[in-house]
């Protein structure tokens, strides 16, 4: 079997079927990112569409020393940052999250059977949609991705110890909110000021 360093240094020459080959390896995995990180399954492939261009024009300043995986998350985060950016709006979360209670979709399964449901997903979705924005990438990517700290780094262009405190406060805030009852729950008197 090829291996994806190959394929790469083989794209970088025009190869198609090389481009073709590294885009079954990772598609899947792209898609289910970049659906987490936009919300909308139909913004998930335009994303990784363009990601996948940006790999076949970029191909030649791809450094070996990289692993193509951590390029490519690189690549495609991106293009989802750039997404969020553009649309400057809640709208697309706020369509996840209604896909998520008519039961259409389940972008962030934390259940897999340990009980709560579609309710606790939703729970969950709501919460995570408080985080600030770097830190709710890096969550998807190390809980559901299991991508380390050291290649949430390298994929960010960030720090390990900014990784780590990103990390906990994306934690922190998923915590208190779900404490509390749910980002939609609030008890009397409570404040989301520092879920902000």
């Amino acid at each position: 079997m090829t291996t994806d360093r190959e394929l790469m240094h083989r794209v970088a020459t025009g190869d198609e079927p090389a481009f073709t080959e590294l885009s079954n390896r990772y598609s899947a995995r792209l898609l289910t990112m970049a659906w987490r990180l936009l919300g909308n399954r139909a913004d998930a492939e335009d994303a990784v569409q363009r990601a996948l261009l940006r790999l076949y024009t970029s191909a030649r300043s791809y450094r070996s020393e990289w692993a193509v995986s951590t390029w490519l998350y690189r690549i495609t985060t991106n293009v989802c940052v750039d997404e969020m950016r553009r649309r400057r709006s809640r709208f697309v979360l706020q369509r996840a999250a209604q896909e998520e209670a008519d039961g259409q979709g389940l972008l962030f399964p934390w259940g897999g059977g340990h009980g709560g449901g579609g309710a606790q997903n939703l729970d969950v979705q709501r919460a995570l949609d408080r985080v600030p924005l770097e830190a709710r990438m890096l969550l998807a990517l190390r809980y559901m991705d299991g991508l380390s700290y050291r290649e949430l780094a390298r994929v960010r262009g960030i720090s390990v110890n900014t990784v780590k405190s990103q990390l906990a406060r994306g934690k922190s805030i998923v915590r208190k909110i779900l404490k509390k009852g749910g980002p939609g729950r609030r008890t009397a008197g409570a404040s989301t000021k520092g879920a902000e």
